[in-house]
């Protein structure tokens, strides 16, 4: 079936449109927006290329500065009864545990469901209000910090799982959707998107250091970091809506993604394959690069930051800043997420190895070897495994590695499997591997409850 396609600029009227029944005039500028004309919009100065970095920076937001509060969360919940303050209380001591879980298992579940049900809901819709949510909540949160909480910590604790879990359930619609759209678009937006993600780390860390350098105290650090995380939440809106209204958005979202009855019917009286993306034939094609997505953040999981957030330094206790005040926080959140945005740089400078998953999932196995490596190092409280491991140096040099290479096939594998499949399936495609992630990251929040047990 033959088909008009004019030369009139991307998404402007023409003279000849006006009179044509609404459904012609959308299905013939589908067929325009789908077909790869000279015509292609370009990302003046980078700015969507930045506005993806700065929504992948906005998608682990709640987690970042969630997990960045340790102090905050030490103090609201520490030993009110007694005057050994330096012994931890049992919620003390699983939060952090207790917060990857309740991050990991309802990002999960709606990763997953965001899979097969988000061409079901308005895109718009979902990021929009994903983020206005996220929004809310951290108002929320904000509001209890200046209230004390001694008297009804558990309350408390359950109030903030609680809220924790419904902002994950947010950031996985964001998630699920942020990367659908990235996988419409040329690799270096997915790499934009995943480097923003760990910027955001480095972000929250750096947050950190500045309020231990400046001796500020939990409540005021809390207090900062959530203030943040609410002006960035309300840049993430305006960005995102501004985008979605760009030619360059709507050409490369339109090119991959719009199908209409009529395309479908055409597609089936020329005996060409459906448009329609199909899960299951999607999955064969990626399956070895979600694998590696999901175990990457399995390994990742069991032990980072519930095990190596309570490694403290050889030298703790001697009176030294950098021993007793800077190290869990400079190695475990500055370090580590320093070294997963430089991997996931470095992959998408590269992008090796393309087309070999087996290779993929391969580094990825080996990868598993840093569980036990970590659970022998300077720790505690322990009880049951001895400590191997208990220079800072090697500690330092087993998280840069350990980081880097977290990152690298985390977005390896991100970049490839949008690339095996045809242009109609890539949407689904990154949408799947996102749902891979989320799931590996649960896998790896309950590997790491029974790892701190274990200790």
């Amino acid at each position: 079936m033959d088909h008009s396609i004019n030369s009139r600029p991307l998404l402007q009227p023409s003279d000849s449109d006006f009179g044509e029944s609404d459904d012609t005039r959308a299905s013939n500028d589908e067929v325009e927006i789908r077909s790869e004309t000279k015509n292609e919009p370009t990302d003046r100065l980078n700015i969507i290329y930045m506005i993806f970095y700065l929504l992948g920076m906005t998608t682990l937001l709640p987690w970042n500065f969630f997990i960045t509060a340790e102090n905050y969360w030490m103090f609201k919940f520490r030993n009110v009864t007694g005057n050994d303050t330096d012994v931890l209380t049992p919620i003390q001591r699983t939060f952090t545990s207790d917060l990857s879980v309740s991050s990991a298992v309802p990002n999960t579940v709606f990763l997953v469901l965001n899979a097969f049900l988000s061409h079901r809901i308005p895109l718009k819709l979902r990021m929009m209000g994903s983020m206005g949510i996220i929004f809310v909540l951290f108002i929320f949160t904000t509001v209890f910090v200046e209230v004390d909480t001694d008297s009804w910590q558990r309350a408390f604790f359950a109030i903030t799982i609680t809220t924790v879990v419904v902002m994950n359930i947010a950031a996985a619609i964001l998630s699920g959707g942020l990367f659908g759209i990235a996988g419409q678009f040329p690799s270096e937006y997915m790499t934009a998107v995943v480097s923003g993600q760990a910027l955001g780390g480095i972000f929250a860390a750096l947050c950190e250091v500045i309020s231990l350098t400046f001796g500020a105290s939990p409540n005021t650090t809390a207090l900062v970091y959530f203030s943040v995380a609410i002006v960035v939440m309300i840049i993430s809106l305006l960005a995102y809506f501004l985008m979605s209204r760009t030619i360059f958005f709507k050409f490369y979202t339109s090119n991959r993604s719009s199908v209409t009855p009529r395309l479908q019917d055409e597609a089936h009286l020329l005996g060409e394959p459906p448009i329609a993306p199909d899960f299951r034939h999607i999955l064969r094609k990626i399956w070895l690069y979600g694998f590696s997505e999901w175990f990457v953040f399995v390994v990742t999981l069991s032990v980072y930051p519930a095990v190596t957030v309570l490694v403290t330094s050889e030298n703790h206790g001697n009176g030294h800043l950098w021993n007793d005040v800077f190290f869990t926080t400079v190695v475990n959140y500055l370090v580590f997420n320093s070294g997963d945005y430089l991997g996931r740089i470095i992959a998408g400078l590269f992008e090796w190895p393309q087309n070999r998953p087996r290779l993929v999932a391969f580094f990825t196995l080996i990868r598993a070897g840093f569980i036990p490596i970590f659970l022998m190092c300077n720790s505690t409280p322990r009880e049951n495994l001895p400590i191997i491991i208990h220079s800072d140096i090697v500690f330092i040099l087993l998280m840069c590695i350990f980081a880097l290479t977290n990152g690298y096939i985390a977005n390896i594998a991100l970049l490839c499997a949008p690339k095996i499949v045809a242009n109609h399936e890539k949407e689904m495609a990154a949408s799947m591997m996102a749902a891979f992630l989320g799931i590996g990251l649960a896998f790896g929040s309950g590997f790491g409850l029974l790892f701190v047990q274990i200790l």
